[in-house]
């Protein structure tokens, strides 16, 4: 499905907009094509994003799951290239 469809134009939940609205709100200056580990799992990252999830339960089904991501969005998925979000 991701691959087949323009990710601008594909919607995976009703609340796309507003997800994205509040993560820019939150995160100004988080760099989304390359991320920075630190940037997503220390100490003072967890305590921006825990409120950040919160702010879905109830809206967004499994809102807090975790899932994978590439660290560099211009190499594919490896294990060097990985890491857990959750």
């Amino acid at each position: 499905l991701i691959s087949s469809v323009d990710p601008k134009f594909l919607n995976l939940t009703k609340v796309d907009d507003q997800i994205y609205s509040e993560f820019r709100k939150t995160f100004k200056d988080l760099k989304i094509d390359v991320l920075d580990p630190e940037e997503l799992k220390s100490e003072p990252a967890k305590e921006k994003w825990r409120p950040f999830c919160l702010r879905f339960e109830g809206v967004v089904e499994d809102f807090n799951y975790g899932t994978l991501l590439r660290l560099d969005c211009r190499e594919g998925y490896t294990e060097e290239n990985t890491i857990f979000g959750g």
